[in-house]
């Protein structure tokens, strides 16, 4: 197996010239079919015969609530990458993607409790999905506070990396809370495995607002990528180079 691609991806400059092609398209791509998706899912989706107009802000809540997972678990596959290969961008992605992660995160418990009052009765409860949702938020702010707080870089490395690793058990947690205990929290919207259980003028706009928003955020986690990899490559001729060109 050619494993020219894996080494690559381990190298700043190769990277910061990749995310410079991509990393806006990404972000404008991303943008439209999110607007797209939830312009369709708020105006024209059909109301639901149980919940009504309430249960629109699926086309918001479901999204970040998925993307806020799929932003650690990433996470803990990059420390997982820093522990073993100790490769220069493990971290990096670390430190780019935990804002994108709890920014989702605080969005899915907002968006949830806004859906929770007209549909539960109340703002909060300390439902299993809902508990194990507010500790991936505390951990993408623990990794955060870390990375702030020591001034040693490295050792702030290879704290995140060993967090974002453990962290990660909280995710099946998240995802089977809903089996393993009574909640108020309903089954999963829809799985890659199974057929939506939602009419297609339901779901395909969720869809839309789903990989939209995948689409902007990877953008936007590139681009930050791009910003802390000029930062801690600042001394490299490659980034001098690179700042020439652009006419900083």
């Amino acid at each position: 197996m050619n494993w020219t691609w894996f080494h690559k991806l381990g190298s700043p400059k190769w990277f910061y010239q990749w995310a410079s092609k991509w990393a806006g398209k990404l972000v404008w791509i991303g943008l439209l079919l999110l607007l797209i998706g939830v312009v369709w899912g708020l105006a024209f989706a059909p109301a639901d015969y149980q919940q009504g107009n309430s249960f629109r802000i699926i086309y918001i809540h479901v999204p970040v609530a998925m993307l806020a997972q799929s932003c650690y678990l990433a996470m803990g596959i990059a420390g997982f990458v820093a522990l073993v290969w100790q490769m220069k961008l493990a971290p990096v992605f670390i430190k780019s993607v935990a804002v994108v992660g709890a920014v989702m995160a605080f969005i899915a418990l907002l968006s949830g409790a806004i859906w929770g009052k007209p549909t539960w009765g109340t703002w909060w409860v300390w439902d299993a999905r809902l508990t194990s949702v507010l500790v991936l938020f505390l951990l993408y702010m623990g990794v955060i506070a870390i990375q702030n707080a020591l001034d040693d870089q490295v050792f702030a490395d290879k704290a995140v990396a060993v967090v974002s690793l453990v962290g990660v058990i909280n995710l099946p947690i998240i995802k089977y809370s809903v089996e393993w205990w009574n909640t108020l929290h309903q089954p999963a919207t829809f799985r890659l495995t199974e057929k939506p259980s939602m009419p297609m003028e339901m779901w395909l706009p969720l869809l839309f607002s789903a990989l939209g928003l995948y689409l902007f955020s990877a953008g936007i986690a590139m681009w930050r990528m791009q910003t802390e990899v000029l930062k801690r490559e600042r001394k490299a001729n490659w980034v001098k180079q690179e700042v020439m060109s652009d006419g900083i």
